[in-house]
């Protein structure tokens, strides 16, 4: 029994301290919730950054495309019958591709049909000339002797009356006056079929000339590498450019040999973060391929002018980061993950984002003299996941990251007037300061040239393309 008494008034001692700590505690908002995830807050260096997917690629590469002479010969369009597997190493001169011929024979055929059927018409015409000269010629052999004639018989009647003799010498100058218009005639005659010749010997060389620029442009129809590198397939708006293909001469790039040992990272940048962004920022770089390995790099362009692409929500900006190592593992097309250092400031308060909160004003909850108020702060730059505070709070102050039960009743603690406008003043010339540094990085990226440089060969299956 002695036992039993013990146990009870013992429980009535918990029950009544219970039942004065409920009394004394009504009214307060415990420091303690544990529903509550708490977040220490410690002053470090604050790395502000730019996240965006790129893809790779060759800073320095010679695009190989179609002959240029499709134009001329009024190829618009052909097909790639065959094309060397991507990936695969070549050395100068080694064959690479092979595009459809058949429109090109089919042209050559018609203008062979028409170079025979000029030649027939040459041989005729020097046939039929040859036929009327030689009647010509025949003519004026008939009237020379004719016109011996007529002088025997001049000469025989100086002795007859001078009617007889008048009458000889009229028939002796008909026969003269004959023999000058034969004589003109064939000289008429040889010009005539001397410009008809000409004429039909241009066309024929116009024909000859046409098709031996087709198959001239025929032998280009198998292109070759215009240098040593790696065979990239070409890339276009509905994928990559493959055996099948249909490449046209506004678009003629059938492949590409990139510089492997200097890459960029082309990626696109959502028109929220693009005002972060500047030319000269450090950046970050992870290859999707190879998480293990990282890279560094710097911005080197920057679109003055957004666009909209498939795949994202809103209009992105086309930003172009340097690659800075060289590395045989990296391939044009290949994923890259690039953090772009927008700013990193030291000793620095900041809180993560969810912490904070706005209405009218943006303040936080925190925990001061053991319980939990709604502290006003000041705000500064920000990034992904955390928001620099330039007032309110202290290191080492503990702040809550989801609002507690019954949040709005809370103590409200304000800043005053006077320290806001002093701190907007501070952060205006800092935004200045950052303003001015962002200006100087350009120009020293400016300084040193054109952020993409393409080379190119003077052989008819390479073009040179400007990024």
């Amino acid at each position: 029994m002695r036992i039993v008494r013990v146990l009870i008034f013992s429980l009535i001692f918990i029950l009544g301290a219970f039942g004065l700590y409920l009394v004394f505690a009504k009214g307060k908002t415990p420091a303690s919730d544990e529903g509550a995830l708490r977040y220490t807050v410690k002053k470090s260096v604050f790395h502000m950054k730019v996240t965006a997917t790129g893809e790779l690629s060759a800073k320095r590469s010679v695009k190989i495309r179609a002959p240029q002479g499709m134009n001329a010969a009024d190829i618009w369009e052909t097909t790639i019958t065959d094309l060397i597997p991507e990936g695969t190493l070549v050395r100068e001169g080694d064959y690479v591709a092979a595009l459809d011929r058949t429109e090109l024979a089919n042209k050559m055929s018609s203008i062979q049909s028409e170079i025979d059927k000029i030649q027939t018409q040459l041989d005729q015409a020097r046939i039929d000339t040859a036929i009327e000269l030689r009647a010509l010629r025949d003519d004026l052999v008939n009237l020379d002797f004719s016109k011996k004639e007529k002088n025997l018989l001049l000469d025989q009647s100086r002795y007859e009356p001078q009617s007889v003799i008048q009458s000889a010498r009229l028939d002796l100058e008909r026969v003269e006056r004959d023999q000058k218009q034969v004589e003109r005639k064939y000289e008429l005659k040889q010009e005539q079929a001397i410009a008809k010749m000409q004429e039909i010997n241009t066309l024929l060389r116009q024909n000859q000339q046409k098709l031996n620029i087709l198959a001239k442009l025929s032998s280009e129809f198998s292109i070759h590498a215009p240098k040593s590198g790696m065979v990239i397939y070409a890339r276009t708006w509905n994928g990559k450019r493959e055996p099948g293909s249909r490449i046209s001469t506004w678009d003629p790039v059938v492949a590409e040999l990139p510089d492997l040992t200097d890459m960029i990272s082309k990626t696109y940048v959502n028109e929220v973060d693009i005002s972060k962004v500047q030319a000269g920022q450090d950046v970050t770089i992870k290859v999707d391929a190879f998480p293990d390995r990282q890279y560094t790099g710097k911005v080197i362009k920057v679109a003055n002018i957004g666009e909209q692409i498939r795949g994202y929500d809103a209009k992105v900006f086309e930003v172009i980061i340097q690659v800075n190592e060289s590395d045989s593992i990296l391939r044009p097309a290949m994923t890259t993950g690039n953090e772009i250092l927008v700013g990193s400031y030291p000793d620095k308060l900041f809180i993560p984002v969810e912490a904070l909160h706005s209405d009218s004003v943006t303040y936080i909850y925190k925990e001061s003299g053991g319980e939990v108020v709604r502290q006003e702060v000041i705000t500064g730059l920000s990034n992904d996941d955390q928001i620099i505070i330039e007032h309110g709070l202290e290191e080492n102050d503990v702040v809550l990251l989801n609002p507690p039960p019954q949040g709005n009743d809370l103590p409200f603690v304000p800043i005053a007037p006077d320290i806001k406008a002093t701190i907007r003043k501070e952060q205006e010339e800092l935004a200045e300061k950052r303003r001015q540094e962002a200006a100087e990085r350009r120009k020293s990226v400016e300084a040193a040239g054109p952020p993409v440089i393409s080379e190119g060969s003077d052989g008819g299956g390479v073009i040179i393309i400007m990024d």
